[in-house]
């Protein structure tokens, strides 16, 4: 797909990283803006910017789990512009979920569940529909992570899980694209290859009452800086890849029509490779260890 000026994308979760790295980006090659936030302040400041940079904007508080305000975003944005072009379900949370599986609150996965899974399913229903009927080329972008998406980080497993179900959902809806020689392409894309400086460390600060913990963290949620300071003292290596190159790869990406949004890493390259052997050779997942023995 071509980006010209003019064309419009949609992403949720815009308010700060990855979202507003990608809606900046876009903004940059022309295309006008739809943000979509679940927090009014960041959405307001981040449209702001913008603005000032230029961009045409335009910012609706949304909260992707809640099916009825994707399909509000949706005819927002196309009485405000008239089409959707890209669309990036973008938004995600962590589940605040702490201990083994089996001492998970279920509201930790209902939440991110709402979010991660159903936040996309609603996006796709709301705005693919219509980008297949315009006949215009399009493409849609489903933000996955390595934690699931390739193979599950035990310590994060609600999200892990969630995650794994983005790139399914996302290989389904390619197929069923392709069935309909629709001019719409889909990407799974997961951000790296290295940590990212996201709000996503701190996703308790949106949680809804309808899905609040039932009973106090045994220890206090951990902002990104104090797990990166335990990992420098524990003499662990700490690399991060900024936003705006992961923007980049994306709109490399959507241009090259490439499903697969996922950046060269020996690590990552590793772990499909011992996952998939696993799988063929029909042997226990050793590249679990590691998890395993902590």
């Amino acid at each position: 797909m071509e980006l010209r000026a003019g064309q419009v994308a949609v992403v949720t979760g815009a308010a700060s990283g990855i979202g507003l790295a990608m809606a900046r980006r876009f903004a940059a090659e022309g295309l006008k803006v739809v943000l979509a936030d679940v927090e009014p302040a960041a959405l307001e400041k981040a449209a702001d910017a913008l603005r000032a940079e230029g961009a045409d904007v335009h910012a609706r508080v949304v909260d992707v789990g809640v099916r009825e305000e994707v399909l509000h975003l949706a005819e927002s944005a196309y009485d405000t512009y008239g089409a959707v072009h890209v669309l990036c379900n973008n938004a995600g949370v962590g589940s605040g979920a702490e201990g083994r599986m089996w001492e998970h609150e279920p509201n930790d996965w209902k939440w991110a569940f709402e979010v991660n899974v159903w936040g996309v399913f609603h996006g796709v229903q709301a705005f693919v529909p219509r980008m297949i009927k315009s006949g215009q080329p399009g493409h849609v972008v489903n933000t996955s992570s390595g934690d699931g998406g390739i193979a599950p980080l035990p310590t994060a497993s609600v999200y892990a899980v969630t995650k794994a179900a983005v790139v399914t959902l996302t290989e389904s809806l390619y197929a069923h694209l392709r069935a309909e020689h629709a001019r719409v392409g889909a990407s799974v894309l997961f951000p790296g290859p290295h940590m990212l400086r996201t709000g996503l460390w701190e996703s308790h600060r949106n949680r809804p009452d309808r899905y609040a913990k039932e009973r106090p963290r045994r220890t206090p949620y951990r902002s990104l800086g104090q797990w990166e300071a335990a990992m420098r003292e524990a003499g662990k290596e700490v690399r991060f890849t900024p936003v705006e190159e992961v923007a980049d790869f994306v709109v490399a990406g959507i241009r090259a029509g490439r499903f697969w949004l996922l950046p060269e890493s020996e690590h990552s390259d590793a772990q499909i490779r011992a996952r998939a052997r696993s799988m063929l050779d029909r042997t226990n997942p050793s590249y679990l260890e590691s998890f395993i023995l902590d």
